[in-house]
């Protein structure tokens, strides 16, 4: 797995980095404050999502930070305001067609996580790839195993946003550890090949609307008969999502699901 950094005291390496750790604590990622990390809570202490994120940020931030958990929609994940009651199908997944099996995400949209998603991306703080990727690889593992995917595709960007970013955040939360994992990844077999508006300046029915069309397939013998894992960083209205997935299953794609690190939500 995409390995969170492994900081054992018994070794000599262990007890260098304990030191180091004593003299020059950690930086939170997202406040960028010092902050104490005991290695021996992740015997056991921390809940799996703690374990993965507290090497990397800190205790306060980890606070703001909302796990999604069931009940959620059991095709796009949408969490309920209720936390009472099974996993269903949400009022928009009923009247709106979704070209993808399922979508999950690690977290809420809100708090920490925006602060550390904006500083990724347009602050360009690309070392935030690593954290964030390992929340995003916990996530797969909670959903979904490596036998069940085939093929690992991030959300393209359009080549002239490429080059204003200078990368795509949804290919570095998921190639490190994909790659580690043995799954296949491939960042070229989908493209865009429209360039859109933003869809955050847009409402629902405008982004359903400015972003058909947008995709289109290199390659469609790479994704004929596959079960795709499409990656992003955020799930806002599932427009861009699920434009990708409609793309993929025209070229014959088995299964399309879907994951990203951060679900938007009007409110919990």
């Amino acid at each position: 797995m995409f390995g969170v950094r492994n900081r054992s005291h018994r070794t000599p390496l262990g007890i260098c980095r304990a030191f180091l750790d004593a003299v020059f604590p950690p930086s939170c990622v997202v406040c960028g404050r010092y902050y104490r990390f005991d290695p021996a809570d992740k015997g056991g202490n921390l809940s799996t999502f703690h374990q993965v994120a507290a090497p990397f940020i800190c205790g306060s931030c980890r606070s703001e930070i909302v796990r999604i958990d069931s009940p959620v929609c059991i095709q796009c994940g949408l969490p309920f305001i209720s936390r009472q009651g099974e996993d269903h199908l949400c009022g928009d997944c009923i009247k709106t067609k979704k070209h993808f099996r399922t979508a999950r995400a690690q977290a809420v949209y809100d708090g920490a996580l925006v602060k550390a998603i904006h500083i990724f991306k347009y602050g360009k703080k690309t070392r935030l790839a690593e954290p964030l990727g390992l929340l995003v690889c916990e996530t797969f593992f909670r959903f979904w195993d490596k036998e069940s995917i085939d093929l690992i595709i991030p959300v393209p960007l359009h080549i002239q946003r490429l080059r204003q970013r200078g990368f795509n955040q949804a290919a570095l939360l998921c190639s490190r550890w994909a790659d580690r994992n043995g799954i296949t990844y491939d960042a070229r077999v989908l493209k865009r090949q429209k360039k859109t508006l933003p869809q955050t300046t847009l409402t629902k029915k405008e982004r359903r609307k400015n972003i058909r069309g947008a995709f289109a397939l290199r390659f469609p013998q790479r994704v004929k008969g596959k079960r795709i894992l499409l990656v992003d960083d955020v799930y806002t209205t599932g427009s861009t999502v699920n434009e990708c997935a409609r793309v993929l299953k025209r070229g014959k794609a088995s299964a399309v699901d879907v994951l990203t690190l951060a679900r938007a939500v009007d409110r919990l």
